[in-house]
């Protein structure tokens, strides 16, 4: 770390003289792999924009200049070179930096980003404010990979960016990858731009003639431009389509020449207006491993830097993922059932869609970072007797909110929703924790909502949401593994609305919903041992929810304690305390656990539920202090 010990912020990086920037580069690719074999993270992504990060701070006036990264799985680099880099051990764990830019850790992270596709509209916003200031003189920098650029949000930005006149550059990092490989048709355009070999070669042939006279024509600039969109359209056989937008489209440059980079961005920043500047790179840059493999790479836990072999700690006698156990149910469902089709956003990785797209090619779609349309497009299906699963992430299924009430929920049609990561996801913080869901779900008429305790469950709630007849049925489980090693079972019907009493007890119920009542099941196995005997009850569905069994815990226990890894505000816990309300019930006292009122940042999964009370722990607490004060010594 020769140059890299020496930058603490991007003014250090300006001190380097610029034929230097290469070994900034190395030093700082290196630093990333050393930093992240034995602290896991995001890796491919940051890998490939180094030379990138390292031009960008070099060229503009950060932070005066505002940057903007798309997503932030990218940013490693930018963090290191802004101050951070001797509190990046600490990334992503509790207590110490996040894994992704955020606005109250450094000055240097212009926006905060943890979802795709909102660059371009939050730097924009920027740029105009700058102009409604008079700060002419400040640039915004919105970096957004391609797969990124499949999400609506983002055309919708570059749509209403084109029409001001801001001085604001649009980065467009192009690795043909989002987590997966891209998809669509968009894809292939940014292809044909890329591999255009006459396209290319006679751009450079012009530039090389007409530079050469800008000294004498002080409009060469536009002139070349205006050249360049011609054959353009003349060699690519279509218009350019950042340029139809109103963007000055420059590129596609080699993303890892990063003097060249320097020269290019030096020039754009002296362009005013609105440009696009597309860069090629490759993922994992660096790290062969990675290179060869982004999608395992893009967070691929501890490894070693040296042979590239991933240290897993799994032994045969290890649960499966949840994720696993629904890619693989979904495949023995679609084996019984040709109605059934898979959707996912850009996420079959992930989500273990893969298995199905492996299985029924034809029958299973990524339609890219575009959870809006993957609803839509569900809903689309199921209108003409289909039975699409549609698997979104549950953070990221609050961007589609508006098309489950009005295109699958008002219509009543049979989509299932499988939400991966539900409740808390642990390491990505604040901007991934699934814990929203059941709130923001409870109140949509129609809707049926499920959480699955275990494997088997799970397996059991798809079986029953595609059988015919169906309305719209969520399922939501939790991102890591089950509590199940045996968990291909027979499947089984469900009774739609029906929990399911686990424990009989006395004095205390203790009521859940999905995987933390394994949690109750632990807790309730030591108290037990203390000579405490409270009651479980599996809810399994949050919505119609079984009364039944509300009033059998109600009227048989003094104390109540609702647990579920969702927000309190809206979810299990509030519809024990309607359910209450509603039936007149005035001598029980309930006590809610869940995720409180507050945004929940990054630390491992365990360290969370401990953090907002329902871990197994707290909820042994909190059942003994209710029987160290109300229950008689016996």
């Amino acid at each position: 770390m020769d140059l890299l010990g020496r930058i603490n912020s991007p003014k250090d990086l300006k001190k380097i003289p610029k034929e230097d920037l290469p070994r900034v580069c190395d030093e700082l690719r290196q630093f990333i792999i050393d930093q992240v074999s034995t602290n896991p993270g995001h890796f491919s992504a940051s890998l490939g924009t180094v030379e990138l990060t390292v031009a960008i701070h070099y060229v503009f006036n950060t932070p005066e200049d505002r940057l903007v990264w798309d997503v932030g799985h990218q940013a490693y680099g930018h963090k290191i070179l802004t101050g951070r880099r001797d509190r990046f051990h600490t990334n992503r764990k509790k207590g110490g930096i996040s894994g992704f830019p955020k606005r109250e850790e450094s000055e240097y992270d212009a926006f905060g980003v943890g979802h795709s596709s909102t660059s371009i509209s939050a730097a924009l916003g920027m740029a105009v404010a700058f102009k409604s200031n008079s700060m002419l003189d400040r640039h915004v920098v919105a970096v957004i990979g391609d797969g990124a650029l499949t999400g609506g949000m983002a055309m919708e930005g570059l749509n209403h960016g084109g029409t001001l006149n801001t001085n604001l550059l649009v980065i467009l990092n192009d690795n043909n990858m989002s987590i997966d490989p891209n998809v669509g048709a968009f894809k292939e355009y940014l292809v044909d731009i890329a591999t255009s070999r006459s396209y290319n070669r006679l751009k450079d042939e012009v530039w090389n003639i007409l530079g050469k006279v800008d000294r004498l024509a002080p409009k060469t600039r536009d002139i070349i431009r205006k050249i360049d969109s011609s054959l353009k359209s003349l060699l690519i056989r279509q218009s350019n389509f950042f340029e139809a937008m109103n963007f000055r489209y420059f590129g596609p440059i080699d993303g890892h020449d990063v003097l060249h980079m320097v020269d290019v961005l030096q020039d754009l920043k002296e362009l005013p207006g609105p440009k696009l500047l597309h860069i090629k790179t490759v993922k994992g840059k660096g790290f062969a491993c990675a290179e060869k493999d982004p999608t395992t790479w893009h967070a691929p836990g501890i490894f070693d830097k040296q042979t590239g072999e991933r240290i897993m700690i799994d032994s045969p006698n290890t649960p499966p993922r949840y994720q696993d156990v629904f890619g693989k149910t979904l495949v023995e469902l679609a084996k019984q059932n040709p109605k059934i089709i898979g959707i996912t956003p850009a996420m079959p990785t992930g989500c273990s869609m893969t298995f199905m797209m492996e299985s029924f090619p034809d029958r299973a779609f990524d339609v890219g970072i575009a959870e809006q349309h993957a609803v839509t497009f569900s809903a689309g299906l199921a209108a003409e007797g289909m039975i699409p699963f549609c698997n979104i992430y549950s953070t990221f299924m609050q961007r589609a909110y508006d098309q489950v009430i009005h295109d699958v929920a008002l219509q009543n049609l049979q989509v299932v929703m499988c939400l991966d990561r539900g409740g808390i996801v642990g390491e990505d913080g604040a901007t991934h924790q699934g814990v929203y869901d059941l709130a923001y779900f409870r109140c949509i008429p129609n809707l049926i909502i499920s959480a699955p305790m275990n494997e088997e469950e799970l397996r059991n709630l798809m079986y029953t949401a595609q059988l015919p007849g169906g309305k719209p049925f969520v399922i939501r489980y939790p991102r890591g593994r089950g509590v199940m090693v045996q968990w291909q079972t027979p499947f089984k019907q469900l009774l739609i609305g029906k929990g399911r009493k686990l424990v009989a007890g006395k004095d205390i119920a203790i009521i859940s919903i999905g995987h933390p009542g394994n949690f109750v099941q632990e807790a309730i196995t030591q108290l037990n041992k203390e000579g405490i005997f409270p009651s479980h009850y599996d809810m399994r569905f949050l919505k119609p929810i079984d009364e039944e069994l509300l009033h059998d815990a109600v009227k048989n226990h003094k104390f109540i304690i609702t647990v579920e890894d969702g927000t309190i505000i809206g979810g299990l816990g509030s519809a024990v305390l309607e359910f209450i309300s509603d039936n007149g019930y005035t001598t029980a006292s309930v006590v809610r656990l869940g995720v409180p009122d507050r945004f929940i940042e990054h630390a491992t999964p365990e360290e969370s539920y401990r953090e907002c009370g329902f871990d197994t722990q707290s909820i042994i607490e909190k059942v003994r202090n209710f029987a160290r004060k109300n229950i008689p010594t016996r």
